[in-house]
């Protein structure tokens, strides 16, 4: 007779409201013999998130397939459905521009409404309201939504999830710090409030669910030896991320140096007026992974379902500096207000996209959407590995839907049309439900792709208006 099987969303949790959920482990699975292949699916939740890069790739870049700047998605090319001639134009608002139109459109296919709210639904809010229509479960993260990016103008500049009313599905985590307790929960501290901060720079949220941790990894546990040494793998993995977020003192004089405590601007001072702000490659990649380690590891351990992440926002004004590599070779010196011989506004990376010309190399802007598809890459293949194996022997990315865009396919504002067609799109295979390993000219505007998706993933609502033509694109299908 085998033993009841552990539950899926089995979690640590502690009284000062932390909480560790355990990673998919053998015991998880445990079933009679006539009931695996049903339990086996149930493990495989359906999950749906946005990842968002600013400033786009232009149209004419994206035909030149893994030989141009897409190059850094080759290794996971048959995992993803990569589209291309996918028009947004419908999302254009007239007086405003297209950065603020295509970034409100990614992922809704609907212009803005306003300064702080999408014209309809996002894809990952349609899915979450179809699958957990009462909500869902207890214990998890409903909406996680993070990223960095540093231009703050409007809201829909740098978030990419929303509720079916337009307004923002939760509140984006925009630090490290902020994003770990989001998603673990803050622990309880007695004594002065006004020393909590303090005091939660010399604790760990693994402090307070240790008791919980000894059970499962001593010897009473209902787990295997070889699923308490992942537990307790995964603990450290969440106390190293919690170090890098916190700089959090080390309790083990052998352990390698602690990443110094992130200077980077937050909040308004991070978007001086439009001017942008000064950033080296190190602080920008250094940041955004371990923003891209934490919400990785969110999903491993089922804490959220939903939501979205953004790499640097629409219309981005920084000026980099510092030397790109990639696979182990210099690719570009990055120094953009020297090389465009400008201060302020007018010496930042922005300004390459302003300056796309066809006929001509580009150079620095393909070396900078190069950087932003290593580091969309960076987060995805998180998501790939021994670590975010499922039930079903398909890794996390591969059982996900991940609809990966921007806000346009030409930087230069001088045509509306131009800009908001041929805005680069790929998606997941979300288990199996769509044709990856391809790239594919779909011809289509994003709404209809959009409602493709939407029909895949077991979804009765549509996008957009409800009198409008259905025009399905069934290519995108598997």
């Amino acid at each position: 007779m085998m033993k009841q099987p552990i539950s899926r969303r089995t979690m640590l949790k502690s009284a000062g409201a932390a909480t560790i959920g355990l990673p998919l482990l053998e015991e998880m699975l445990v079933a009679p013999s006539s009931a695996v292949a049903a339990a086996t699916e149930a493990t495989v939740p359906v999950r749906a998130f946005n990842l968002f890069f600013g400033l786009g790739i232009p149209a004419p870049l994206q035909t030149e397939g893994f030989e141009g700047v897409l190059e850094p998605l080759k290794p996971l090319g048959d995992k993803l459905l990569i589209m291309r001639d996918v028009d947004q134009v419908r999302c254009d608002e007239k007086g405003i521009n297209a950065h603020y139109d295509g970034a409100s459109g990614a992922f809704t296919a609907e212009p803005p409404d306003g300064e702080a709210k999408s014209g309809g639904p996002s894809i990952d809010q349609v899915i979450r309201n179809a699958h957990h229509p009462d909500g869902m479960p207890a214990g998890m993260v409903p909406t996680l939504i993070g990223g960095t990016f540093f231009r703050r103008s409007r809201v829909g500049r740098y978030v990419h999830s929303y509720k079916s009313d337009g307004t923002v599905a939760a509140t984006i985590q925009e630090s490290p710090r902020n994003l770990f307790d989001r998603v673990f929960g803050a622990i309880s501290l007695s004594g002065d409030n006004t020393d909590i901060r303090r005091q939660r720079l010399r604790r760990s949220v693994l402090d307070s669910v240790m008791d919980e941790y000894k059970f499962y990894t001593g010897a009473n546990s209902p787990l295997g030896a070889a699923s308490q040494a992942r537990v307790a793998d995964h603990l450290d993995r969440i106390r190293e991320y919690e170090q890098r977020a916190f700089s959090l003192a080390k309790k083990d004089p052998n352990s390698p140096e602690l990443p110094p405590r992130s200077q980077l601007l937050h909040g308004g001072p991070a978007d001086p007026g439009g001017m942008g702000i000064d950033i080296t490659l190190e602080e920008l990649t250094t940041e955004w992974r371990l923003m891209a380690d934490l919400y990785a590891l969110a999903i491993q351990m089922d804490r959220v379902r939903f939501g979205s992440l953004t790499f640097l926002a629409a219309g981005e004004r920084i000026r980099l500096t510092g030397d790109y590599e990639y696979n182990g070779k210099q690719r570009w010196q990055f120094d953009d207000a020297k090389h465009l011989n400008a201060s302020g506004d007018k010496g930042c990376s922005h300004e390459w996209w302003h300056k796309f010309n066809p006929e001509k190399e580009n150079e620095a802007l393909r070396a900078h959407a190069h950087l932003k598809m290593r580091e969309v890459a960076y987060f995805l293949e998180r998501l790939t590995g021994d670590d975010a194996t499922e039930a079903n022997g398909k890794t996390i990315l591969e059982n996900s839907l991940i609809t990966i865009s921007t806000e346009s396919g030409d930087g230069r504002h001088n045509n509306t049309k131009r800009e908001l067609s041929g805005v680069f799109h790929a998606i997941t295979g979300a288990n199996g439900r769509f044709k990856t390993g391809q790239f594919l000219d779909v011809g289509a505007e994003g709404l209809d792709v959009y409602n493709s998706m939407l029909t895949a993933m077991g979804c009765t609502e549509r996008l957009g208006p409800q009198d409008r033509e259905v025009r399905p694109v069934d290519a995108i299908r598997a």
